[in-house]
């Protein structure tokens, strides 16, 4: 299968948004559109997508420098979604290298991504990678009036 990983356009939300519904996140294109017009602004922050011809997304990665006072600069992969049909193919890895190359650009020497304790698929794609688990936690949410 012929990829091509690029940098996402405007173009490609309605087809990202498609994609996030893999993950269970309900996004309709145009929403996806304005979310994706404010990260393409940033040199923070990277999304790619990896393009599969005729205008299918085989999938897509969101990035982003990490600057906190409790560490050095990280990257940090946000979202990494690949369609089902294209799993197992070698997508997901053209993605993180992908990112991984944006960030040692930037002078960036480590990158974390957090998983859902849910996607076990997940928890054996990214050790095959080299990333190794640092630590288990629990994430607490607040809505906001």
């Amino acid at each position: 299968m012929r990829l091509r990983v690029r940098e996402a356009t405007l173009d490609d939300a309605p087809r990202m948004a498609g994609l996030a519904e893999v993950l269970g996140y309900g996004v309709d294109g145009s929403e996806m559109g304005t979310r994706l017009s404010r990260l393409l602004a940033r040199a923070d922050h990277i999304v790619l997508v990896a393009d599969a011809g005729s205008g299918e997304l085989a999938g897509w990665l969101h990035g982003a420098l990490q600057r906190l006072l409790t560490s050095p600069v990280t990257c940090e992969i946000q979202a990494l979604v690949v369609s089902t049909t294209h799993r197992r193919r070698g997508v997901g890895r053209q993605l993180v290298a992908a990112v991984e190359a944006w960030a040692l650009e930037r002078g960036v020497t480590s990158l974390s991504v957090r998983s859902n304790i849910v996607r076990a698929e997940a928890h054996a794609f990214y050790p095959s990678l080299g990333y190794a688990r640092v630590k288990t936690q629990h994430v607490y949410r607040k809505r906001l009036p």
